[in-house]
């Protein structure tokens, strides 16, 4: 199916633009709305209408930025999947569950969310959470990291937050400044084993004394749900995934066990006290530690 084939204009796009150049927001939205409805117009429909704050847009009710990359591979998997009867409303509402479920886990060991005078979101993507989280703190107090470039820079443009670019290894990540809180969501369900250890005391070292740091990984339910056998170390790794920027051996799908995961906090982290385990704590099968930095 190609715009062409759709019940919408060949002229479309150029249409809606003139329509918002002459001020007629209305006329505009009501252009943009069955464009919204196909799969190859959707994505540019929805960022002019939340760029130009047409009738309709996301942001009037969600009350921040709601446009969308074009390179966000959370919002293309949404797009492909068979239960999505609304992609967008799915990834935008997807990152406001990530912030209740955030939020819940910070108040439950008493490091509250609104507490926190600086936070990182590291492995951030392109801004599915970003843009709640910037909603709840403020630009000031949200920092984002990814090893995508594009990724760090539609946050800056899009959200207005720091951010700076990591990288493939742990030990070429230039970042000086340390945070209250460090979250880290679905970055250590990819790691090959190689790294996981390497990444864990290199994030952890960005976590401001006192301070937390919140990651999680596919433990017990994630190895039911698909059937994994993890070896004798509580470990799976499959050289895939969902990104389509970063090599599958360094980015795959990673497995880990409890006892695989409190032992290098124990081995690797300093200091450090597990105040949480949470079993599937994020999307209902990602378990979640919280570890505090003394």
């Amino acid at each position: 199916m190609t715009i062409s084939d759709s019940p919408i204009a060949p002229d479309w796009l150029a249409q809606a633009q003139a329509l918002i150049a002459k001020g007629d927001k209305a006329g505009a939205a009501a252009l943009l709305r069955p464009a919204l409805g196909w799969a190859e117009s959707r994505l540019v429909a929805h960022n002019l209408m939340e760029r130009n704050a047409l009738p309709g847009a996301f942001a009037e009710w969600m009350g921040c930025p709601c446009e969308i990359a074009q390179a966000d591979d959370i919002y293309r998997f949404f797009e492909a999947h068979p239960l999505s009867n609304n992609p967008l409303r799915d990834y935008l509402a997807d990152g406001w569950r990530t912030m209740s479920e955030l939020v819940l886990l910070l108040e439950e060991v008493d490091h509250p969310l609104l507490r926190a005078q600086s936070v990182l979101e590291f492995a951030s993507g392109h801004g599915r959470f970003t843009r709640h989280l910037v909603k709840a703190l403020g630009v000031d107090r949200v920092v984002v990291s990814d090893v995508v470039e594009d990724a760090v820079c539609f946050a800056r443009e899009t959200f207005g937050v720091q951010g700076f670019v990591s990288a493939p290894v742990p030990e070429q990540v230039q970042w000086d400044r340390q945070h209250d809180l460090v979250f880290v969501l679905s970055l250590f369900s990819h790691l090959p084993h190689a790294t996981w250890s390497r990444w864990l005391e290199r994030i952890y070292g960005m976590v401001s004394p006192g301070g937390v740091l919140v990651f999680t990984t596919h433990g017990a339910e994630a190895v039911r749900k698909q059937g994994v056998v993890l070896d004798e170390n509580g470990y799976f790794f499959a050289p895939s995934s969902e990104s389509q920027a970063i090599d599958g051996q360094e980015y795959g799908t990673t497995f880990t066990s409890e006892a695989y995961v409190r032992a290098h906090i124990a081995d690797h982290l300093r200091g450090a006290t597990l105040l949480k385990f949470a079993p599937r704590q994020f999307w209902h099968h990602q378990d979640a530690y919280v570890v505090k930095k003394p």
